[in-house]
């Protein structure tokens, strides 16, 4: 295939966001001196100004982070549920699927009855301040600047304020903003956000603190508590007592190289290494990208990771997650038997949202940030807290409404997530870096990128823009360019259905051996590559040759 995207490299450091403003202010930060934690930062917090319909302060998220001495470690900043909300706080539409996870009046999707206890800026602050080297003030100003100046509404963000109009006619305080006079904003039209520039000048102060314990947490809880029957559970007490956890990486191993990942309540490491422990007994590069036959295996192998993730996924401080059975190389090889066998009816798993961003950041000392963070739908709640610009989100749709399941409500529960941020290392050197939104599309995304880089040695561009495919049971996603394999694969006992795509825009960053970056964006996306190239000049050059002063015999001889 032809990529519709370039790549970037450098040595001095790459940043990879879904918005070109976010790029620029990761890239700013890696200009100033700064590293990968400074400039994943930086980025997120720009696109929560650039990108207000995928993320926000008052989201939740994974950040992967690969720190300069080899170290690995998962900042988990998801949201969760509130400490006054039960297994019955909702009433669910219906005891089976597809409908399972719907509740009476969209409580747990829109509204302040939606909204979990974010954990965005929390972790976003407390990585910054552990690992970062800039003062914040100067991690946090490109998007004072953006909110406070405005920007020019992308297609992407115009389309989905249209998505959204219905609902933002509820609320005042965010109809105002994206639909001035009652006319959702269109491509080019440009978005000043003067309440969110003075909330982002509240948190340039006070830090996390400002949302957690101070005056932003006020307003959001107040206007939580607000609407009678509509108020929602999230109080001050829950967002003051919000804590970031740090997990310990997922490790798996395929063909020489070692796959890194985040642990649950994420999927992805767990599923993403039982996948590829199932693809080693295959000669995938043998049967070659797009053909049917490696269509076919992928397809079950995808098919049979979420069975497993249907049957044990979950927050493991309520579930007993067997992360070690389901990473190991003997139950890969036990179920081998199971792929043919996996049901195609098999159900659907949790709801999720695939409306997210991602941020791939690495910098000239080893540094690497793969981070994926989110308010979950579209505008998270669909409402907007009076005089602050902050969109909250809306996680509690993640939740099972009826009592007695695994992803039933309970207070301080975090929901399974597909969140992928991913690294691969060969012979203990990072090769590459990768994530992407999408909801439960994620992680087997990521999956196929991880085979198109090792068993298809594709280019990092190719192996990232290349058609995916998808399925959880029932029918089988393929891209439009996949759509002449749609015969075969429905001879073979597949219900193909073709979409326009598959998962969101991944980015991506590999490594070269010569120390060289190359930053990758899909067209899923408005994917967007920044490598920093060039640097100081050398020591000790600070005059004009004319001005130069005399010197003695042998000083600056480079054969003295």
């Amino acid at each position: 295939m032809t990529p519709e995207k370039t790549p970037a490299r450098g040595y001095g450091g790459v940043v990879v966001t879904n918005h070109p403003r976010g790029t620029a202010a990761g890239y700013e930060m890696l200009a100033a001196g700064g590293n990968a934690v400074d400039a994943a930062v930086a980025s997120l917090l720009a696109l929560c100004v650039v990108e207000p319909m995928m993320v926000g302060i008052a989201g939740g998220g994974m950040a992967h982070i690969r720190l300069a001495d080899g170290s690995h470690r998962v900042i988990d900043g998801l949201a969760y549920a509130p400490a006054a909300m039960k297994a019955d706080s909702y009433e669910p539409v219906s005891d089976e699927p597809p409908d399972h996870m719907e509740t009476v009046g969209q409580r747990s999707k829109l509204g302040p009855t939606a909204v979990a206890v974010p954990g965005n800026l929390a972790a976003w602050c407390g990585m910054q301040e552990r690992f970062g080297k800039l003062p914040f003030a100067d991690v946090i100003a490109p998007a004072i600047g953006l909110a406070r100046r405005g920007f020019a509404v992308t297609h992407y963000l115009a389309g989905a304020i249209g998505e959204a109009a219905s609902d933002f006619a509820r609320d005042p305080a965010i109809s105002n903003l994206m639909m001035p006079n009652g006319t959702p904003l269109r491509a080019g039209d440009r978005l000043v956000q003067g309440d969110f520039a003075e909330a982002l000048a509240h948190i340039e102060k006070d830090g996390a603190a400002a949302l957690h314990g101070g005056a932003l947490g006020a307003a959001l809880a107040d206007r939580i508590a607000t609407g009678g029957e509509d108020a929602g559970w999230l109080d001050r007490d829950d967002l003051a007592a919000y804590e970031v956890r740090e997990r310990e990486v997922i490790r798996g191993s395929y063909r020489g190289h070692e796959v890194i990942g985040p642990p649950p309540p994420a999927s992805s490491g767990v599923h993403v290494v039982e996948m590829l422990n199932l693809l080693e007994h295959f000669d995938v590069a043998g049967l070659g990208f797009g053909t049917k036959e490696g269509l076919h295996l992928m397809a079950r192998v995808i098919r049979l990771a979420f069975e497993d993730r249907r049957a044990t996924s979950g927050d493991p401080d309520f579930v007993d997650v067997p992360v070690e059975k389901l990473t190991s190389k003997a139950y890969a090889e036990a179920s081998l038997a199971r792929l043919d066998g996996v049901a195609r009816d098999g159900g659907s798993s949790a709801y999720e949202s695939a409306d997210t961003t991602h941020v791939t950041v690495a910098d000239r000392d080893g540094n690497v940030v793969s981070a994926t963070h989110t308010i979950n739908g579209i505008f998270g709640a669909r409402f907007m807290v009076p005089g602050t610009g902050i969109i909250p989100n809306n996680y509690m749709m993640n939740f099972d409404p009826h009592p007695g399941r695994a992803l039933s409500v309970a207070p301080g529960k975090r929901v399974p997530t597909s969140m992928a941020p991913m690294m691969v290392l060969k012979d203990g050197r990072i090769r590459f870096a990768l994530g992407l939104p999408g909801g439960l599309r994620i992680f087997p995304s990521a999956l196929q990128a991880i085979v198109n880089l090792v068993d298809h040695a594709m280019p990092l561009q190719e192996a990232i823009e290349s058609p995916r495919i998808w399925t959880e049971g029932h029918h089988l996603e393929v891209e439009r360019a996949l759509e002449p394999m749609a015969p075969a694969l429905r001879a073979r006992g597949h219900e193909v259905r073709v979409m326009p795509h598959v998962g969101g825009g991944m980015n991506a960053i590999s490594f070269g051996a010569d120390g060289v970056m190359e930053g990758a964006a899909c067209w899923r996306a408005d994917g967007t590559v920044a490598a920093l190239g060039g640097g100081e000049a050398r020591p000790g050059i600070r005059f004009w040759p004319d001005r130069a002063p005399e010197r003695t015999e042998g000083e600056g001889d480079p054969d003295a």
